[in-house]
């Protein structure tokens, strides 16, 4: 691309950023998440109960391990004002890092025009925008997953990044079944050992908190939030909207256990079958956050690289119309206050829920491609092993809340 397209991408970054900084100003953005690492962290330094108190308006608790709060000390060190800052730009920082990896990941030339407008137009994503506003973390766990992922599988501690985001949030360990399920049995259990470390450092500095967390936290999905409200895009989010229930029960365990069954089928098919690893890995994205009791519309972050994979493959339409999905916000466009969640009518259950939608779809669509042995556009995707380009895809004959 010419130095001026480079020009006007990061011109456009810029307004970008300013229209977004003073969205965010107007609106006095509280930045939620980010007091909950705070106290999480301060917890921790104090030495008192790291999951006994709740902060904010909203009465947040402490939902992640104890690794992930022994990590959060850092935070302690800097006034409010400037965690917000640190946590706003920081974002910002790695959405393009994401951006980048994306193209990486999915073998489109990461030129700087099109990382400066990939970010400039990610900003406005829903899940990227709501992970900015509420200050989350899930940007710096999808670039470590995504960084890791993506290199060859003969690279020096491969694994070792997974093990490290499984270990703040539980989520990408499914990754780890997915390395073992596609033969690279030596970086499932590098990440694995990783993972491991991290509770085993965890039990070190917060034996009290790891025995509570381990035993007890992790099954209480209620204290997360409610998981029937729209900001739960998982299929327990789905099917308690459909169903108008608090407690999908069995209905949601059942959908729950095909879906992960058929999703990490589909992941390995595509990976060792067919060769392609970036079918692969989304097919995994998509299973952990459907599966997963509570996905809130921030963690769906997975868009980014989705996009990007789409658009290498030649996929413009397609792409543009998940780009829509993620930009257009209808979840929020439907009743959603109280419990008017539980009461929307069936024309509505489509724009309440579709994150998960285009997450069935997805492994509906790789399915597809798989059996009908479709061709990848794009000059063949290679995958990220040892080997420097992998066969096409039709080699195969027959993809109130805190957190």
């Amino acid at each position: 691309m010419s130095p001026r397209s480079t020009a006007v991408s990061g011109i456009a970054l810029v307004v970008s950023l300013v229209a977004l900084t003073a969205l965010c100003l107007v609106q006095h953005i509280p930045m939620a998440d980010t007091l909950v690492y705070r106290a999480e962290g301060a917890a921790v330094a104090n030495g008192t109960d790291l999951y006994g108190f709740t902060v904010t308006e909203w009465q947040l608790p402490a939902t992640y391990p104890p690794f992930a709060a022994i990590l959060f000390v850092p935070t302690t060190w800097l006034p409010l004002g400037a965690l917000k800052v640190v946590f706003a730009v920081g974002n910002a920082a790695l959405l393009a890092l994401l951006v980048h990896l994306s193209c990486r990941f999915a073998r489109l030339p990461a030129r700087p025009a099109l990382v400066l407008a990939g970010t400039a137009v990610g900003l406005w994503l829903e899940p990227v925008f709501q992970t900015i506003l509420f200050g989350q973390i899930n940007l710096v766990l999808v670039c470590l997953v995504l960084w890791d992922l993506s290199r060859t599988d003969d690279a020096i501690g491969k694994g070792f990044g997974l093990g490290i985001a499984a270990g703040v949030k539980l989520t990408p360990a499914i990754f780890i079944v997915y390395l073992l399920l596609t033969g690279r049995v030596r970086a499932g259990l590098t990440a694995l050992a990783s993972f491991i470390g991290t509770v085993l450092l965890g039990a070190l500095v917060l034996p009290t908190a790891s025995i509570d967390f381990w035993t007890r936290r992790i099954f209480e999905t209620g204290r997360v939030g409610k998981a029937w409200i729209v900001d739960n895009q998982s299929l327990q989010g789905l099917l308690a909207r459909v169903l108008h229930t608090e407690e999908p029960g069995a209905v949601w365990l059942a959908a729950a256990v095909l879906t992960g069954v058929a999703g990490l089928w589909i992941a390995r098919r595509a990976a060792v079958g067919a060769g392609c690893e970036t079918w692969g890995v989304l097919a995994t994205a998509a299973t952990a956050l459907l599966v997963s009791p509570i996905s809130w519309s921030h963690h769906w972050v997975w868009c980014v690289p989705l996009i990007a994979v789409l658009i290498a493959e030649g996929r413009g339409r397609i792409a543009a119309a998940v780009a829509a999905v993620f930009l257009g916000r209808s979840l929020w466009l439907v009743p959603h206050q109280g419990e008017l969640d539980l009461r929307l009518a069936w024309w509505q259950q489509v724009p309440a829920s579709p994150y998960a939608l285009v997450a069935c779809a997805l492994l509906a669509y790789a399915a597809w491609r798989l059996r009908t042995g479709r061709a990848v556009p794009a000059a063949d995707l290679p995958s990220p092993r040892t080997a420097p380009k992998a066969a096409p895809l039709s080699r195969t004959p027959g993809t109130g809340r805190n957190d």
